[in-house]
């Protein structure tokens, strides 16, 4: 055999290789399987939800309530200092004008921090079910055979083939009533 035949046969050897592992990644990519579903939707369905969105409810109830006593009290006394704002002296209204801005500044203090806490209760009544539902989603993408679960809220994915991908909603809402 002649160097050149060698050559030929190696060539021919080496793209054919090439070509058998191109159409391998194509044929194992055409494979690939997902799932979609909508968080907000299936998290809204888990049993507890109800029940953690009404204690936070029910905390944010409690904070518009005192917000609009200290509201209240605000106006309050803001339309008494304008009442008697010209009878007053000069340092009994510099006095209650800075008491005002004390209010002003403590209400709008609270009611950042009342925002704060509301966050921070969300999200510990939330976390339970958040991890359930993870765990839920990863058992279904096993048993499917998915390679990952996609989230369709918030138009992040505005497209799916139907053939390519499963709606998975109703398989990880089975998973909280077993």
């Amino acid at each position: 055999m002649t160097k050149r035949v060698l050559y030929k046969r190696l060539t021919t050897l080496a793209l054919l290789m090439i070509l058998h592992s191109s159409l391998f990644i194509l044929h194992s990519s055409a494979q690939v399987r997902f799932g979609y579903l909508s968080y907000s939707q299936t998290i809204q369905a888990m049993p507890g939800y109800s029940e953690a969105k009404s204690n936070v409810d029910t905390l944010r109830q409690q904070f518009d309530a005192e917000m609009k006593r200290a509201e209240e009290e605000f106006n309050k006394k803001y339309e008494e200092f304008l009442e008697g704002m010209n009878d007053f002296a000069v340092s009994i209204r510099n006095k209650r004008q800075s008491e005002l801005q004390d209010l002003m500044e403590k209400n709008m203090a609270f009611k950042q921090e009342a925002l704060r806490l509301l966050k921070n209760a969300e999200a510990d009544a939330m976390k339970p079910l958040r991890e359930k539902l993870s765990a839920a989603m990863a058992k279904v993408g096993q048993e499917r055979g998915l390679a990952f679960i996609l989230n369709t809220d918030g138009d992040a994915l505005p497209y799916v083939d139907t053939t390519q991908g499963e709606d998975v909603t109703e398989y990880v809402k089975r998973e909280f009533t077993k």
